[in-house]
């Protein structure tokens, strides 16, 4: 692992056939044993990270509940600054440290309005976020463990530039299909099985019907 960027942890959770979301955007593939499993894991991570599309989609809090523990810094991807003004991570940022990171992409009325909230704006990258610049520039915050959430685009960036260490994803006992549905990864794929990084399975746990396998990247 690069010194220059914190550990990174891919996490999620996927239907059987790799979806974690129906075309409709219903996301609810965990169990409560394994929400709490997951805020436990939030506790223990400096900062999480999620995409805009995840923050417009479900208006997420990204906050440790369910469990005792400290909430991680909240990181969000943005590069055009689109999220809205109601959404509960602007609204609750005088609470929880957050951060937009942003690109030159962003219109100067967007940039006024991430202003006007306590938020820490990162610019980083001409048309989109440079994740690796961004995670130079939270490691010298003191960032050493950051917690991916997602979605598939954002996901899919982190695997294809193997700017990751751990992969946890909770296997849930459900089939979705449909070529609308949100896969783990998006974007373009790899073309050949072996361009995909190596993973050595850590460990399995069973949660009644919900298997969860953490993975560390070779």
């Amino acid at each position: 692992m690069e010194k220059s960027r914190p550990r990174v942890i891919l996490s999620g959770a996927i239907s059987i056939d790799g979806k974690i979301a129906t075309k409709t955007n219903d996301s609810k593939l965990s169990s409560r044993k394994d929400i709490q499993r997951l805020h436990k894991l939030r506790s223990s991570v400096d900062a999480i990270l999620v995409g805009k599309n995840t923050v417009s989609r479900d208006d997420p809090m990204l906050t440790v509940r369910y469990v005792k523990g400290k909430n991680p810094v909240r990181i969000i991807l943005d590069s055009k600054g689109t999220i809205s003004k109601t959404s509960k991570i602007l609204q609750s940022s005088n609470k929880i440290p957050t951060i937009i990171a942003v690109s030159k992409k962003i219109t100067k009325r967007n940039l006024e309005k991430l202003q006007k909230f306590p938020v820490e704006i990162i610019s980083v990258g001409n048309d989109s976020v440079n994740l690796k610049s961004l995670l130079k520039k939270l490691s010298k915050k003191k960032i050493k463990t950051l917690l991916v959430e997602g979605g598939g685009t954002v996901n899919w960036e982190f695997v294809k530039q193997e700017l990751f260490d751990e992969l946890i994803v909770t296997l849930s006992p459900f089939l979705i299909g449909g070529e609308d549905s949100i896969s783990y990864l998006r974007g373009t794929g790899f073309s050949k099985i072996s361009n995909s990084p190596n993973l050595r399975l850590k460990s399995v746990k069973r949660l009644k019907n919900h298997i969860i396998l953490h993975y560390e990247k070779l």
